[in-house]
């Protein structure tokens, strides 16, 4: 399909396990290698052909609006949650900000480097609106050495996802990155709730598929995953000068 020129960046959360840097700042303002994980994300869909983006606020909210409007490459729309709705409900309140066509939605600390393919245009080119309602982003949880989960989905080769069957563990997790549907959000409960909930819906409905993540993806949950991004970026960035 054609890319979205819409998008969504959830950055209304509380950060609670990223504490003490979020007791004063918000997730998504947290820098890396010296640009906030939001600003890192607009970047990612501006380069991708997105030329409005929705962006969900909370926590900081004064401060996420300051860096807001410090673009002037994209049309940018808040939706304020007096009450944190949690990833369904908050995209449910921004629906009639979004439109009726396919978008992206990006969670607000999602930190990921494209591989040789830009990220955003691989899920668009694996999305089918006639045949599936979402598409989205996983990494090998195998190429995060500290994880010890079980895992969030099973891929097959064609893209086809499912959830881990009782004690099993499976190799992906979730990367934050996802191009949904507005009909994904149909029929959704009312008040907070997780797009997991829509997730397994369409699982159910054979509507849902995932795209491998090709490049680097770090999960940023701790002040100490900070530290491990901005190793990996200066790697990356050192690796491409010495290539040059």
């Amino acid at each position: 399909m054609t890319p979205p020129r819409v998008a969504m960046v959830l950055a209304a959360g509380l950060g609670t396990r990223m504490r003490p840097l979020t007791e004063t700042t918000a997730k998504p303002l947290l820098p890396v290698a010296g640009r906030s994980l939001l600003h890192r994300i607009l970047d990612h869909l501006a380069a991708a052909g997105v030329e409005r983006v929705v962006v969900n606020t909370h926590w900081q909210r004064e401060a996420v609006l300051a860096a807001l409007a410090e673009r002037r490459d994209l049309a940018l729309v808040e939706s304020h949650e007096e009450t944190l709705l949690d990833t369904g409900g908050a995209v449910v309140k921004a629906l009639p900000l979004v439109g009726e066509a396919p978008f992206y939605i990006v969670n607000g600390d999602a930190f990921w480097l494209d591989g040789a393919h830009p990220t955003l245009l691989r899920l668009a080119s694996a999305f089918d609106p006639d045949r599936l309602d979402a598409v989205l982003l996983v990494h090998r949880a195998a190429l995060l050495p500290c994880y010890v989960g079980r895992g969030d989905f099973a891929v097959d080769p064609w893209g086809r996802v499912r959830r881990p069957r009782e004690k099993e563990i499976v190799p992906y997790l979730y990367a934050g990155v996802q191009l949904a549907s507005p009909a994904l959000f149909a029929r959704s409960p009312q008040g907070p709730f997780s797009t997991n909930l829509l997730w397994d819906r369409a699982i159910d409905a054979d509507r849902l598929r995932a795209v491998v993540h090709d490049g680097m993806w770090l999960h940023l949950s701790t002040p100490e995953d900070i530290a491990d991004a901005e190793e990996a970026v200066a790697g990356r960035v050192s690796a491409s000068a010495h290539a040059r």
